[in-house]
């Protein structure tokens, strides 16, 4: 894993290759266990979330992409390590780093903070499949320039 990253005092409106995208979130009752503590598998849920909204601010909606050119994106392999607990109503905020790009897939660096506290960083994997028969295709030219 990759040293951790020093928070930007703003937030940036829109996603670019070189800096963290930024996304904010509030942790609610759902989140927890029964500790009031994050359950470990609902960051990869902030993660998810992140990535969602790191694609729209590159300007590109799952749902629209898929429609337009048929891809879909899956998570193929995941790495996440949890430095410290997160607790109902926190605020963090969850960033999203292009690590590689390939034909196909792509890493991406994601972590969760609290304030100054890092509290889990991860290394995610997506690969970009056909919608309608799921095997592995190359990711939408347009998707690629705009993370370049």
């Amino acid at each position: 894993m990759p040293a951790p990253m020093t928070l930007a005092t703003e937030t940036a409106p829109t996603a670019t290759a070189a800096a963290p995208f930024r996304h904010t979130l509030r942790v609610y009752w759902e989140d927890t266990d029964a500790g009031g503590v994050v359950f470990y598998a609902n960051y990869l849920k902030f993660f998810e979330r992140a990535r969602t909204e790191w694609l729209r601010g590159l300007g590109f909606g799952q749902q629209a992409l898929r429609e337009s050119t048929g891809a879909l994106f899956v998570v193929t392999d995941t790495r996440v390590r949890y430095l410290a607990p997160a607790r109902l109503d926190d605020l963090l905020e969850v960033t999203v780093q292009l690590r590689a790009g390939g034909k196909a897939s792509m890493t991406l660096v994601q972590e969760a903070w609290r304030g100054k506290t890092l509290l889990a960083e991860g290394e995610i994997r997506i690969g970009c499949v056909d919608e309608g028969t799921f095997r592995p295709r190359r990711i939408p030219t347009e998707l690629m320039n705009a993370t370049a």
